[in-house]
Protein backbone atom coordinates (compact mmCIF):
# COMPACT_ATOMS: atom_id res chain seq x y z
CA UNK A 1 0.00 0.00 0.00
CA UNK A 2 1.16 3.76 -0.79
CA UNK A 3 2.04 5.85 2.21
CA UNK A 4 -0.15 8.91 1.90
CA UNK A 5 1.10 12.40 3.53
CA UNK A 6 -1.27 13.39 6.32
CA UNK A 7 -3.62 16.59 5.34
CA UNK A 8 -2.40 19.77 6.21
CA UNK A 9 -5.81 20.86 7.71
CA UNK A 10 -6.54 22.21 11.13
CA UNK A 11 -8.01 19.61 13.86
CA UNK A 12 -11.47 19.84 14.84
CA UNK A 13 -12.75 20.28 18.29
CA UNK A 14 -14.38 17.13 18.15
CA UNK A 15 -10.61 15.78 17.53
CA UNK A 16 -9.33 17.62 20.13
CA UNK A 17 -12.18 15.95 22.64
CA UNK A 18 -11.25 12.21 21.66
CA UNK A 19 -7.39 12.86 21.84
CA UNK A 20 -8.38 14.23 25.59
CA UNK A 21 -10.63 11.25 25.77
CA UNK A 22 -7.84 8.92 25.02
CA UNK A 23 -5.64 10.70 27.38
CA UNK A 24 -7.88 10.81 29.96
CA UNK A 25 -8.12 6.98 29.66
CA UNK A 26 -4.83 5.81 30.07
CA UNK A 27 -4.63 8.09 33.22
CA UNK A 28 -7.23 5.61 34.84
CA UNK A 29 -5.21 3.73 37.75
CA UNK A 30 -5.84 -0.23 36.28
CA UNK A 31 -4.90 0.78 32.41
CA UNK A 32 -1.88 3.09 34.69
CA UNK A 33 -0.74 -0.41 35.90
CA UNK A 34 -1.25 -2.29 32.75
CA UNK A 35 0.50 0.36 30.82
CA UNK A 36 3.88 0.50 33.25
CA UNK A 37 3.72 -3.19 33.41
CA UNK A 38 3.62 -3.90 29.73
CA UNK A 39 5.88 -1.28 28.56
CA UNK A 40 8.48 -1.25 31.32
CA UNK A 41 8.79 -4.71 32.34
CA UNK A 42 7.26 -7.04 29.78
CA UNK A 43 10.16 -7.56 27.34
CA UNK A 44 9.52 -11.62 26.15
CA UNK A 45 12.59 -12.62 24.00
CA UNK A 46 10.57 -15.19 22.05
CA UNK A 47 6.80 -15.35 20.70
CA UNK A 48 6.80 -18.27 23.53
CA UNK A 49 7.38 -15.76 26.18
CA UNK A 50 4.65 -13.20 24.69
CA UNK A 51 2.10 -16.37 24.58
CA UNK A 52 3.04 -17.65 27.77
CA UNK A 53 1.35 -14.44 29.23
CA UNK A 54 -1.02 -13.01 26.49
CA UNK A 55 -2.41 -16.68 26.14
CA UNK A 56 -2.23 -17.42 29.58
CA UNK A 57 -5.70 -16.47 31.33
CA UNK A 58 -3.92 -17.89 34.66
CA UNK A 59 -1.02 -15.39 34.21
CA UNK A 60 -1.52 -12.21 36.62
CA UNK A 61 -0.60 -9.81 33.59
CA UNK A 62 -2.53 -11.37 30.93
CA UNK A 63 -5.51 -9.18 31.68
CA UNK A 64 -2.39 -6.36 31.38
CA UNK A 65 -1.32 -7.12 28.02
CA UNK A 66 -4.62 -7.00 26.76
CA UNK A 67 -6.23 -4.56 27.63
CA UNK A 68 -2.75 -2.17 26.67
CA UNK A 69 -2.82 -3.91 23.08
CA UNK A 70 -6.00 -3.65 22.46
CA UNK A 71 -5.99 0.49 24.16
CA UNK A 72 -3.79 0.94 21.41
CA UNK A 73 -5.24 -0.79 18.83
CA UNK A 74 -8.68 0.60 18.92
CA UNK A 75 -7.44 4.25 18.92
CA UNK A 76 -5.36 3.42 15.82
CA UNK A 77 -8.69 2.22 14.00
CA UNK A 78 -10.00 5.22 15.43
CA UNK A 79 -6.99 7.38 13.26
CA UNK A 80 -7.86 4.93 10.15
CA UNK A 81 -11.59 5.38 10.31
CA UNK A 82 -11.41 8.82 9.75
CA UNK A 83 -12.80 9.55 13.30
CA UNK A 84 -10.17 11.55 14.26
CA UNK A 85 -7.46 13.47 12.68
CA UNK A 86 -4.56 11.10 11.71
CA UNK A 87 -2.14 14.20 12.07
CA UNK A 88 -2.83 15.44 16.12
CA UNK A 89 -3.08 11.60 16.74
CA UNK A 90 0.11 11.03 15.79
CA UNK A 91 1.48 14.19 17.46
CA UNK A 92 -0.25 13.61 20.39
CA UNK A 93 1.17 9.76 21.22
CA UNK A 94 4.02 7.48 20.61
CA UNK A 95 3.07 4.32 22.95
CA UNK A 96 1.02 2.46 20.14
CA UNK A 97 4.34 2.74 17.92
CA UNK A 98 6.49 1.48 21.05
CA UNK A 99 4.51 -1.22 21.48
CA UNK A 100 4.84 -2.20 18.01
CA UNK A 101 8.35 -1.34 17.67
CA UNK A 102 8.84 -3.61 21.12
CA UNK A 103 7.71 -6.54 19.95
CA UNK A 104 8.87 -5.83 16.36
CA UNK A 105 11.73 -8.99 16.78
CA UNK A 106 8.99 -11.38 17.25
CA UNK A 107 6.03 -10.03 15.20
CA UNK A 108 6.10 -12.06 12.36
CA UNK A 109 6.41 -15.24 15.07
CA UNK A 110 3.44 -13.56 17.23
CA UNK A 111 1.43 -12.84 14.03
CA UNK A 112 1.51 -16.82 12.94
CA UNK A 113 -0.96 -17.65 15.49
CA UNK A 114 -2.64 -13.98 16.02
CA UNK A 115 -2.77 -12.71 13.24
CA UNK A 116 -4.56 -9.02 13.69
CA UNK A 117 -1.97 -8.60 16.61
CA UNK A 118 -0.99 -4.54 16.41
CA UNK A 119 -2.24 -4.55 12.94
CA UNK A 120 -3.98 -1.61 13.14
CA UNK A 121 -1.05 0.00 14.51
CA UNK A 122 0.71 -1.33 11.43
CA UNK A 123 -1.59 -0.12 8.96
CA UNK A 124 -1.09 3.27 10.23
CA UNK A 125 2.73 3.27 9.53
CA UNK A 126 1.70 2.25 5.88
CA UNK A 127 -1.00 4.63 5.16
CA UNK A 128 0.64 7.46 7.04
CA UNK A 129 3.89 9.17 6.14
CA UNK A 130 4.36 11.02 9.39
CA UNK A 131 3.12 7.87 11.31
CA UNK A 132 6.19 5.68 9.56
CA UNK A 133 8.30 9.19 10.42
CA UNK A 134 7.26 8.92 14.02
CA UNK A 135 7.56 4.64 13.91
CA UNK A 136 11.24 5.27 12.71
CA UNK A 137 12.10 7.66 15.54
CA UNK A 138 10.58 5.25 18.32
CA UNK A 139 12.26 2.25 16.89
CA UNK A 140 15.55 3.98 17.57
CA UNK A 141 14.74 4.68 20.92
CA UNK A 142 13.36 0.88 21.57
CA UNK A 143 16.80 -0.77 20.43
CA UNK A 144 18.52 1.53 22.10
CA UNK A 145 16.48 0.42 25.48
CA UNK A 146 17.00 -3.52 24.43
CA UNK A 147 20.18 -2.88 23.72
CA UNK A 148 20.94 -1.01 27.58
CA UNK A 149 18.97 -3.56 28.81
CA UNK A 150 20.74 -6.47 27.69
CA UNK A 151 23.49 -5.15 29.00
CA UNK A 152 22.38 -5.20 32.85
CA UNK A 153 23.59 -8.18 35.19
CA UNK A 154 21.09 -11.33 34.75
CA UNK A 155 20.07 -10.64 38.90
CA UNK A 156 18.69 -7.10 38.38
CA UNK A 157 17.50 -7.58 34.87
CA UNK A 158 15.77 -10.34 36.68
CA UNK A 159 14.64 -8.48 39.43
CA UNK A 160 13.37 -5.57 37.74
CA UNK A 161 11.39 -8.18 35.15
CA UNK A 162 9.98 -10.17 38.27
CA UNK A 163 9.00 -7.02 40.51
CA UNK A 164 5.11 -5.93 40.54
Amino acid sequence: MERIPMERSLATPADAEIILKLYDLRRETLMRQARAWVIGEFWPATAEEYFAVAMNPADPHNAFVRQVVGYWEMAAALVLHGAVSAELFVDCNAEGFFLLAKFAHILEDIRQQSPMFLQKTSEMIKRFTSAASKYETVQKNVEALRARRSQQPAQVQYAYEHKS
